[in-house]
């Protein structure tokens, strides 16, 4: 029973963790060749292919692009859903 204790510490620290990874890979747009450095590949293959989901739906306007931003949000949506799930399940138990 312990064990389930630490379930909602872990799935909020992973999305937490990919979401400053997120925020790191945002902010390295902003600096020239940061994404090409080694640090920056590693975190690209990380985060890319969850960030290509959303790009695929909202285009960029302008210089802007916007998919990132919502990518959090869902992110956040996703956290909550799974943390609240996970509540209810053990309330059942």
């Amino acid at each position: 029973m312990i064990l389930l204790d630490y379930i909602p510490t872990i799935i909020k620290w992973a999305f937490n963790v990919f979401e400053i990874l997120l925020i790191i890979y945002i902010l390295m747009s902003w600096v020239p060749q940061a994404k090409d450095s080694p640090i920056g590949i590693v975190i690209g293959n990380i985060v890319e292919p969850y960030l290509s989901i959303f790009r695929r739906f909202i285009p960029p306007i302008g210089m802007i692009d916007f998919s990132p931003i919502v990518a959090i949000f869902a992110l956040k949506f996703v956290q909550i859903g799974l943390l609240t799930v996970w509540f209810w399940i053990v309330s059942l138990i």
